[in-house]
């Protein structure tokens, strides 16, 4: 007998082509012997429009936008919920293979709760907390974690306080900062500053994407990325690090010029990394992550460690970072995605011994 696997992909957010790639490229890492595959495509605009089984991996993208091309009619909220809850051979699993706000961030997960589904990844108060960067580094400070310092305002905030915003972030941060939607990943809305004419342009464009924005203090470092794969006690991989031509990490850094530069492993002393690894697995505690996360560290010139944060889903084509890692760590793709899969049962087995009556 097969399991289901549900696929979840696309997304009401800046990210879902990042979102397609990625589930495509799972596609091609589950063993269709093993498992039935339902695809389940949420548009740009939020319509949920789940397909028929897949046969086989998708040669391309455009092969997983269902109802795009005449394959099958949009489906509602309501259908595509349907889809997910209907009986089926076989214990069914979810893959939320979500990027950014309306995935990643504890909405979809909560509604898998309510349905009552194993899921790969992270719960609802780790994918929250993991999304919003400033209740993110706020945890990480209430737990003594060495970070770059950072200062947070709301639209409503902006609009009326501009003038103490800026004197704020001029009066507690020092030229370069960063300004960032508080709820976005992949870069998307990212800017450098550099003086108060492109602080003010900067903002104006972290608000185009979220209504909370955090403006962080630049850091003359290295970037450093470890993965985290387990529940209770999470394992980590060897240390990784980016070096990108652009200024900083952007969108397009990552997804389209071609000239970052992964190095795995990380030149970095012993030491170092098991400072890492003691404070990524520290991150997944106080945010009360499972299945896995990435932590991204600053390393300063002189040894100093900052965590810059945890993404909760992280990129997940076999060329981003997370998955190699566990390559040069001795898990291939297709491992990693079935060792998420049995973590994800492994925590819905648990949720499922809890008393849910006073008895």
């Amino acid at each position: 007998m097969k399991n289901r696997i549900f696929l979840l992909y696309g997304g009401k957010s800046a990210e879902h082509e990042v979102s397609l790639s990625t589930a495509r490229a799972v596609t091609h890492a589950l063993d269709f012997s093993k498992y039935d595959v339902t695809p389940v495509f949420i548009t740009p605009s939020g319509e949920w429009r789940p397909g028929p089984l897949l046969t086989g991996p998708a040669a391309q993208v455009t092969d997983l936008l269902i109802g795009e091309k005449g394959t099958s009619a949009p489906a509602s909220l309501t259908e595509g919920i349907g889809a997910l809850a209907e009986e089926a051979p076989g214990q069914p699993v979810v893959i939320p293979l979500l990027h950014g706000p309306n995935g990643e961030d504890g909405t979809v997960q909560g509604l898998l709760e309510v349905l009552d589904l194993p899921y790969v990844g992270n719960g609802v108060l780790a994918s929250a907390a993991g999304m919003d960067k400033v209740v993110m580094k706020q945890l990480f400070g209430s737990i003594g974690l060495n970070q770059v310092p950072f200062i947070h305002f709301t639209q409503n905030e902006w609009d009326t306080d501009r003038e103490v915003i800026l004197s704020k972030a001029q009066a507690r941060l020092t030229w370069p900062v960063f300004v960032k939607p508080a709820n976005l990943g992949s870069s998307v809305g990212i800017s450098r500053a550099t003086d108060p004419v492109s602080l003010v342009r900067a903002i104006g464009n972290a608000l185009r994407y979220d209504r909370k924005v955090i403006i962080e203090q630049g850091a003359d470092a290295r970037e450093i990325e470890l993965g985290l794969l387990g529940n209770a006690d999470p394992a980590c991989s060897v240390a990784g690090e980016i070096s990108s031509a652009s200024e900083f990490y952007d969108y397009e850094s990552k997804y389209q010029d071609g000239n970052t530069v992964l190095t795995i492993p990380a030149e970095v002393p012993e030491p170092i990394v098991k400072e890492m690894e003691r404070m990524a697995k520290a991150a997944f505690k106080v945010l009360d992550c499972s299945g896995l996360i990435r932590a991204d560290f600053f390393l300063t010139k002189d040894n100093e460690v900052l965590i810059n944060e945890v993404n909760t889903m992280p990129g997940f084509t076999p060329t981003s970072m997370f998955p190699l890692l566990w390559q040069h760590t001795g898990m291939t793709y297709p491992e990693l995605i079935e060792e998420l899969i049995r973590l994800a049962l492994e925590r819905w087995a648990e949720k499922q011994a809890l008393n849910t009556d006073r008895n």
